[in-house]
């Protein structure tokens, strides 16, 4: 099926990222402090990477394709068996990382994808063709979250073109560390503000007129909700925004027969966070888990399809579930 975007919304958008990722990076020097390193732990399945990582930055919003070690999302271990079996799901921030892993697992097990994407164009055609090498319709289309005009406009045209809608997954996030809230300008604030909630708000506003009892809602929360990040102060914020709509929407919904459950990764190898940290930092990401290594983006999306699943997930309802190798306490 045929990308669809509406050019120069994305682009504007990721422009206005990369100066907020110049201005940190203009004022940081050295790299992050040295620390113990931890044995990598693989629990169950062989999940590589293991630190340290390739040393790396990436321009915002990050492209997976540029990435050095590949991340895996694929989940070859993983059988399908019609969990989804014709469905239809968006997911925002699906042309890479969980995003990605998310949209191949759901069309593994039976549904059409919508993907959603800023502008990164290369990295959301390939998900479109993992996708579609499962048997399943993909559409792509690309702008910003933070406009609720355009979240309008692209869930009509999945509704169009698939004539239902079933899942939301809310993806879609902007993440740049600072090392003290003064370094926190306006325009970054409100970048994180009405990428990682706003948007949040506004696609699961534009999908509910759609959705029918059985529905759901699954957001991407992260392991800073619940722990804090010195130097993710306004990121960690709307992660725990994330939470309390969670637990408030599936309140809210619960009548309606429509699920809102939420995912709470710990570190995982995707562009986001070599588009956030400078190499030196990135060389030792997720070092400091309880297993020692970041997660792979096929170990996370099975939570998603769990939650999404009317047979896994029928009882499941304004849950926050962490996957985050570990309790972390």
């Amino acid at each position: 099926m045929a990308s669809q975007h509406r050019k120069g919304d994305g682009a504007r958008t990721a422009s206005a990222q990369r100066e907020i990722q110049s201005r940190i990076d203009a004022g940081e020097k050295g790299g992050a402090s040295a620390e113990g390193k931890k044995q990598p732990v693989q629990a169950g399945v062989e999940a590589e990477p293991e630190n340290p990582m390739p040393k790396q930055h990436l321009d915002k919003p990050g492209n997976e394709h540029e990435l050095d070690v590949e991340p895996r999302f694929l989940a070859p271990g993983y059988v399908g068996s019609g969990k989804l079996q014709d469905m239809v799901a968006i997911v925002t921030g699906g042309d890479s990382g969980i995003g990605r892993a998310v949209a191949v697992l759901f069309a593994r097990e039976g549904a059409d994808v919508a993907v959603m994407y800023l502008d990164e164009h290369e990295d959301a055609k390939t998900t479109q063709e993992f996708v579609e090498a499962e048997g399943r319709r993909c559409l792509t289309i690309a702008g910003d979250v933070r406009d609720a005009a355009f979240c309008e406009r692209a869930v009509k045209q999945v509704v169009d073109t698939f004539d239902r809608l079933d899942i939301l997954v809310n993806n879609a996030a902007f993440q740049q560390h600072a090392k003290s809230l003064e370094d926190i300008t306006d325009e970054h604030l409100m970048m994180t503000l009405e990428t990682n909630i706003g948007g949040y708000f506004h696609m699961a506003r534009a999908v509910l007129p759609h959705m029918d009892k059985g529905a759901c809602i699954i957001n991407t929360s992260s392991e800073t909700a619940l722990f804090g990040s010195k130097q993710l102060l306004d990121y960690s914020a709307t992660k725990g925004a994330i939470n309390a709509f969670t637990k408030s929407l599936a309140s809210n919904l619960l009548e309606r027969g429509i699920r809102v459950n939420a995912v709470a990764p710990g570190p995982v190898w995707t562009p986001l966070n070599p588009a956030d940290k400078d190499a030196e930092s990135v060389a030792k990401f997720g070092e400091d888990s309880d297993m020692g290594r970041p997660a792979q983006p096929e170990e996370l999306s099975p939570a998603y399809v769990f939650l999404a699943s009317p047979v896994t997930g029928s009882y499941v309802n304004g849950a926050i579930l962490p996957v985050m190798g570990g309790p972390r306490g």
